[in-house]
């Protein structure tokens, strides 16, 4: 059994969207599409890797599950959005994510549909439901200049020293990712760059977080990551990424997590054995940081209802609806 957290925000009536959140491995995706199929809308990625072309298994896309069968036997499919926007060796941040979901969001809702928001980037589903203010200041080569020698972990502390609030909110993911701690360096040091420090939501928002007891989590974990690796093809994709799209290996490793250890295998650093275990734990780490986050957006004042089922979850979502 899983666990829902529902935490319900503003109270006009005319642009309201759902947000699924929650831990890795949680079942997200699948309980946006059947949210999506139940209440007529189309799901958005808010997912920092999954706008990337190419990186599909390691980043969970999941694209199967956008897909069932309807009750005359015919194949349906759910609308998505905001996945394979990005080429892998581009750089592309939150701001531009949150402007591209904008557009997104703004023409579902345009069409009569509910925008349902997924994804297991906390900073970015919060940067969309919160509404932050992100600043548009483009490339600072003086700046860039300054951090080009430090390694990401040198550039988090920076970053955490310049502003601990603004550090705190950054994911798992982007940490190790010197392109994006790079670019919020860049928005720190701009007078105009708030980076999520003020609010202006734009949408009536019914946030929904997913996640497991902790035993229960960590087999569903292991489990999945067992079968990326040997019936998925999780392997051959990063050497699809590193052979035929040109990543550095470098690069690969800056995406964290699956992309980190299995170049670290290619490269023969490490044996079969290792990388499992390894990244197994490091996946272990990240769904607690996930539930962190979640714990934090309620402690900055979100009322979280908890429910028990997809069920209840659906009937919530009937009750805001009609608010």
């Amino acid at each position: 059994m899983f666990i829902i957290s529902i935490i319900v925000m503003n109270k006009d009536r005319s642009n309201k969207i759902i947000a699924v959140v929650g831990t890795t491995a949680s079942g997200k995706t699948k309980l946006g599409v059947d949210l999506a199929r139940k209440f007529n809308g189309e799901v958005v990625s808010a997912d920092s890797r999954q706008v990337y072309k190419g990186m599909d298994i390691g980043t969970g896309k999941d694209l199967s599950d956008y897909s069932f069968k309807s009750w005359l036997g015919k194949r349906v499919n759910i609308a998505y959005h905001l996945l394979d926007i990005a080429e892998p060796d581009q750089d592309f941040d939150l701001a531009e994510f949150q402007k591209e979901s904008y557009k997104v969001i703004d023409d579902i809702l345009s069409r009569g549909k509910l925008p349902i928001i997924v994804g297991g980037s906390g900073l970015y589903a919060q940067a969309l439901v919160e509404g932050y203010e992100l600043s548009s200041a483009g490339r600072n080569e003086e700046l860039r200049r300054e951090v080009e020698e430090l390694t990401p972990e040198e550039l988090f502390k920076k970053i955490e020293h310049k502003d601990p609030d603004f550090a705190s909110r950054i994911n798992q993911s982007d940490r190790g990712n010197k392109l994006r701690l790079t670019r919020y360096w860049e928005r720190l040091n701009q007078e105009t760059a708030r980076s999520g420090s003020s609010f202006s939501p734009r949408y009536q928002a019914l946030v929904l977080g997913l996640t497991y007891p902790p035993r229960q989590l960590q087999e569903r974990i292991r489990l999945r990551l067992k079968q990326r690796l040997e019936q998925e093809g999780m392997i051959e994709e990063v050497k699809s990424l590193h052979q035929d799209r040109g990543l550095s290996w470098s690069r690969l490793e800056s995406f964290g997590l699956e992309y980190k250890w299995v170049a670290r295998y290619l490269q023969e650093k490490l044996d079969y054995e290792e990388m499992f275990q390894g990244l197994f734990r490091d996946i272990k780490k990240f769904s607690k940081k996930q539930l962190t986050w979640l714990r934090r957006w309620q402690k900055q004042g979100r009322q979280i209802n908890w429910v028990k089922n997809n069920q209840e979850a659906g009937k919530r979502v009937k009750r805001f609806l009609k608010e």
